[in-house]
């Protein structure tokens, strides 16, 4: 019975097991710090390298792309200028060579230049009256009591500023209209992208000119009569916007260079 007592596994009921030892490691144990720093090393250059992969030699660090934006539409501008002209040139080509021969009578040649005159296409002259319009100073304050500081808004020229121009000599009898250095004609749209002006296919930025042909007193009454312009007259005052008409004596207003094609939308089918 001793024997039992002695035997593995046998002791007595109070004594507890010996605690089981950690098994041994099979390599050394590497901190997890050390692990994140190596990590973030191989992330940083695998950017460095896209980077200097995409640049190409390059300066990425400025961001080029409104300035590529600008030329752009500044290129597209000057090509279309250099199409009006060479289609102005073209078409005093044919009708030079209409008019020398064409089998028309003295009626219908008057009845086809009124047509043109109308239309927008030939030169006009006669007296004639500009409006100039500007933007305000960047640093422009309210010069007049009661008014508020001027948000950027209140320092540019809008498209309903240079329409409500257009409108009024309109109003007031003009025979033709002339924004920049291009002719309107029924088909033409001021308009405003920004604070640069977009009209017929080519950009323009301030000051604006328009100048119309006709009574300079008709002209000047109905700029004056005018509510939108009343309106933008009293930003003139408070915030400086330009403004400015001008008596130009007699000029001649060029004919409309451009295409008299009407671009419309196609049901589909």
């Amino acid at each position: 019975m001793s024997n039992s007592a002695d035997s593995p596994g046998a002791g007595s009921m109070g004594s507890a097991p010996e605690p089981a030892t950690e098994p041994a490691r099979r390599g050394p144990r590497v901190p997890p710090m050390r692990v994140l720093t190596v990590a973030v090393f191989a992330l940083a250059g695998l950017i460095f390298f896209t980077s200097f992969d995409t640049a190409k030699g390059t300066d990425i660090r400025q961001d080029g792309s409104l300035l590529k934006l600008s030329d752009l539409i500044q290129e597209r501008s000057r090509k279309n200028k250099g199409l009006d002209e060479s289609n102005a040139t073209l078409r005093g080509h044919v009708d030079a060579l209409a008019e020398s021969d064409d089998g028309r009578t003295e009626a219908e040649d008057r009845r086809l230049g009124g047509l043109e005159e109308s239309a927008g296409t030939r030169g006009l002259t006669g007296d004639a009256v500009t409006v100039t319009l500007n933007d305000a100073p960047p640093n422009a304050t309210a010069k007049l009591p009661g008014y508020p500081e001027p948000q950027p808004d209140y320092l540019v020229i809008h498209q309903q500023d240079l329409q409500a121009v257009v409108n009024a000599l309109w109003q007031g009898g003009a025979k033709g209209i002339k924004v920049m250095d291009q002719r309107l004609i029924s088909t033409s749209a001021v308009r405003c992208v920004g604070n640069t002006l977009i009209l017929q296919g080519r950009v323009y930025s301030p000051p604006y000119k328009i100048t119309a042909v006709g009574d300079p007193d008709r002209l000047k009454q109905a700029l004056a009569d005018s509510r939108a312009i009343q309106t933008y007259m009293v930003y003139v005052n408070v915030y400086g916007l330009g403004w400015q008409v001008t008596d130009e004596g007699t000029v001649t207003l060029p004919g409309y260079a451009g295409t008299v094609d009407l671009h419309y939308a196609k049901p589909v089918g």
